[in-house]
């Protein structure tokens, strides 16, 4: 069904993206009366168009700044009424309402604003668009009639379908054009709705009485892409970004080379970038599955990854490689040529122009570039049946000045380097969580066991094996709990395995029991008061 051909259109956009030549081509080809509003009327008049400025055809200044302009009875009359309503074309004529057939509006870019650092609140609310939603839910709601075009990129389509149907289009079409709009207005309210929740937060932890949670949440999200599949092959997914993403973040990163990620690959794309943030010094983490089997840090990223590489070559393997400085040539050389490691996801600020050339023999692998390396702040979102669980993100942020030292034994210089660097690896291990560790790399992992012990046993198995593998000896071992040891049996099987130095956040009602088989054991204990859970 197509409706009657366009005959009148009411243009104005923010973003001018081939707007002239859409107007143009309606004005051109089709006969179409244009109005238009401000920047966009002069705009399309300095193309040659013949534009019917908004304040005429209302026959009302617009006003106030701006914020009053298309408000009006003319417009949204025009918008809005039934054309097969003999009452409603009756007022329109007695009102002298013309129909608008034709609405070109997308809106004043929010997000843009509020994402710049310098921006005000008052800036701020001076880029809410009323009069563009406004337009968009008239001409959307009257779908039957009247064609909405919220994105340039429907532009061309909807130029062919008039072509194709007399200067109309059909009703399969304006049902989907009806559909983004109420999208498209959606994600902007949540935009607006989420930034201001930000700014409650800031007020209440300024003392405000303000909930830093609002009583309604509202996520938005936008299509980046269709994946193959989920988890698995029998479950369909898609990748959508947040409007606000961080500019380093993954969503925001570009990828280089490979074949399209998976949902896997996101995943623990995600995870290894979040790892490898936590730390100022050269870092990288090789993540498989979620957790972090290789782990370190050094002078230069390229040592780093050597002594990550060696924690555990075989988990490594078909794993995510996380870097958080400019990835050099000789990095690669080290992975491809001297380990020949499959990899399946290489994520890092940036690359030397010799290392890209490196990576391109590998065309399968996925290179992502973040531009840059910050951590991102705000909250995370976990959906659950039938609702979402909302939390801050969790981040390595205590200062070692206030943590204690129960035992009798204080941690050598030595120690205390390595059980602050396990403390931050430990994080991103899978709970129930325990993390061995020497010399600044995380050489073992006993990852999301029901119980404490067994991940200490595991943690101190696969840490043996790395030093029997490298040949080193296993004295000076480190470990890190992400929660309390809850039983003096932790203590006692990770001191059968030889660790000299333990770090965990303490507050179990057993705590004396920990500290007297940490003194019976020699091992020296820190506890930091503060809980790092990864489920």
């Amino acid at each position: 069904m197509a409706q009657g051909s366009i005959k009148r259109a009411l243009v104005s956009v923010t973003d001018k993206t081939g707007v002239v030549e859409f107007v143009k081509t309606l004005e051109d080809e089709f006969g179409v009366e244009v109005i238009s509003t401000g920047g966009t009327a002069r705009v399309l008049a300095d193309a040659g168009i013949n534009v019917v400025p908004i304040e005429q055809y209302t026959g009302f200044p617009e006003m106030m700044d701006g914020r009053v302009k298309t408000l009006h009875p003319k417009v949204h009359g025009g918008l809005l009424a039934r054309r097969d309503d003999e009452k409603h074309m009756a007022e329109a004529a007695e009102h002298g309402i013309g129909m608008i057939d034709l609405v070109v509006v997308n809106l004043y870019e929010f997000e843009k604003t509020v994402a710049k650092p310098d921006v005000t609140f008052a800036d701020a609310i001076e880029h809410i668009d009323i009069g563009g939603p406004s337009m968009l839910r008239s001409a959307a709601k009257n779908a039957d009639a009247v064609t909405v075009v919220s994105d340039p990129a429907d532009y061309d389509a909807v130029l062919a379908e008039m072509r194709a149907n007399d200067g109309a289009t059909t009703l399969e079409t304006r049902r989907r054009l009806q559909l983004k709009v109420y999208q498209t207005t959606a994600a902007y309210d949540t935009a607006i709705a989420a930034w201001l929740g930000e700014q409650a937060a800031k007020a209440s932890a300024e003392g405000e009485a303000t909930s830093a949670f609002p009583e309604k949440f509202v996520l938005t999200a936008t299509k980046e892409q269709d994946l193959r599949y989920g988890e698995n092959p029998q479950q369909a997914a898609a990748f959508y970004m947040s409007p606000d993403a961080p500019e380093h973040s993954l969503a925001r990163a570009e990828q280089i080379q490979g074949k399209p990620l998976s949902y896997n690959n996101i995943l623990d794309a995600d995870a290894a970038w979040a790892a490898v943030r936590e730390f100022d010094e050269p870092a990288v983490v090789i993540l498989k599955h979620q957790n972090p089997c290789g782990s370190a840090t050094a002078t230069n990223v390229t040592e780093a990854y050597d002594r990550a590489f060696a924690c555990d070559p075989i988990s490594a393997y078909g794993g995510i490689i996380a870097v958080n400085r400019e990835v050099p040539l000789s990095l690669c050389e080290h992975f491809a040529d001297v380990n020949k490691q499959f990899v399946e996801v290489m994520i890092a600020p940036s690359y030397t122009p010799e290392a890209l050339e490196r990576l391109s023999k590998r065309k399968n692998m996925r290179v992502l570039a973040t531009g840059g390396v910050d951590r991102t702040i705000g909250h995370e979102v976990r959906t659950v049946d039938g609702g979402v669980l909302v939390q801050d993100i969790d981040h390595v942020s205590e200062d070692p000045a206030t943590f204690t030292v129960p035992t009798k034994r204080k941690p050598t210089d030595a120690e205390m380097d390595d059980l602050l660097f396990a403390w931050r690896v430990c994080k991103a291990v899978k709970s129930n969580a325990i993390l061995v560790a020497k010399g600044r790399a995380g050489i073992g992992m006993g990852p999301g066991q029901p119980n404490r012990t067994d991940s200490a046993r595991i943690a101190c198995e696969r840490a043996e094996a790395a030093c029997e593998r490298m040949g080193v000896s296993t004295e000076g071992m480190v470990a890190a709990s992400d929660a309390f040891l809850p039983f003096r049996d932790d203590v006692d099987v990770l001191a059968e395995h030889g660790i000299t130095a333990i770090i965990q956040p303490g507050g179990s009602i057993r705590d004396e029991e920990s500290i007297q088989a940490c003194d019976e054991h020699g091992i020296a204990m820190v506890f930091t008061g503060t809980r790092h859970f990864r489920h």
